[in-house]
C-alpha cells in the first residue's frame, strides 16, 4: 500500500474546522487524524464524538481517531458510530487490550494500538496480530508542536522487523515532530502513515507542504 499523510486537526484553526479539513483534503492528504484527550491520561482536553460526527459530514477521507483517554472501551462505540474508520487505544491504559481491539473490529473499524515513546515494544507483542496498525508516539502525548524524540527511530526499526518476521500486514503510524525535513528519513525506516499537525496547518501552503512530504516518502 502507498504511504499516507494524515494531518492532525489538533493544530487546525478550530473556529473554521470544517473549512480546514476541506482544505487539507483538497491539498492531497490521505486521512484526517483526530486526537482525543480527556485531561486524565494526558494533561489536555480536546474533543469528543460530536466533533467526529461533524467532520464526517465534510470529508469522505478515512478518519483516524487516537484515543488518549482513560476507560477507552466506554467511548469506542460512540466514536465509531460518529464515523471513525480507524481507532487507536493506548497500551499504557492497562485495561483489556484484547477486548478493546476486538471491540473496534467488531464494530466495523480498524483496530490500532498506540504506544508512548518510553514504553517498550514488548508491551504490545502479544496483541500485535490483532492490530491493523501500531501508532508509535514520537513525542510525549498531550500537546502539538513538539520535537521528534530521536530514540524513537530505534523503535520504528525494531517494530518493522517484528512485523516482517511475523508476516503481518500491520501498518506503522508515527505521531509527533514529523516535518518536511525528517519525513524522508523516517519513511526509509519503514513508516507507513505520517501524522503531521503544525508542520501542515502551520505552513503557508497546505498543498505545497503535503506535496513536498509525498515527494520525500516516494
Amino acid at each position: 500500500m502507498k504511504k499516507l499523510i494524515a494531518p492532525s486537526i489538533l493544530s487546525a484553526n478550530f473556529s473554521k474546522l470544517g473549512d480546514e479539513v476541506r482544505a487539507v483534503e483538497a491539498a492531497g492528504c490521505d486521512w484526517i487524524h483526530v486526537d482525543v484527550m480527556d485531561g486524565h491520561f494526558v494533561p489536555n482536553i480536546t474533543i469528543g464524538p460530536l466533533v467526529v460526527e461533524a467532520l464526517r459530514q465534510v470529508t469522505k477521507l478515512p478518519i483516524d481517531v487516537h484515543l488518549m483517554i482513560e476507560n477507552p472501551d466506554k467511548f469506542i462505540p460512540d466514536f465509531i458510530k460518529a464515523g471513525a474508520n480507524w481507532v487507536s487505544v493506548h497500551v499504557e491504559e492497562g485495561y483489556h487490550l484484547d477486548r478493546s481491539l476486538n471491540l473496534i473490529r467488531d464494530l466495523g473499524a480498524h483496530p490500532s494500538i498506540a504506544i508512548n515513546p518510553a514504553t517498550p515494544l514488548s508491551a504490545i507483542r502479544s496483541v500485535l496480530s490483532l492490530c491493523d496498525m501500531v501508532l508509535l508516539m514520537t513525542v510525549n502525548p498531550g500537546f502539538g508542536g513538539q520535537k521528534f524524540i530521536s530514540y524513537c527511530k530505534d523503535k520504528i526499526i525494531e517494530l518493522k522487523k517484528e512485523i516482517t518476521s511475523k508476516k503481518l500486514s500491520t501498518l506503522i503510524e508515527i505521531d509527533g515532530g514529523v516535518n518536511t525535513n525528517n519525513i524522508g528519513d523516517l519513511s526509509g525506516l519503514g513508516v507507513d502513515v505520517f501524522v503531521a499537525g503544525s508542520a501542515i496547518f502551520g505552513s503557508a501552503s497546505y498543498k505545497k507542504t503535503i506535496e513536498e512530504m509525498k515527494k520525500s516518502i516516494g
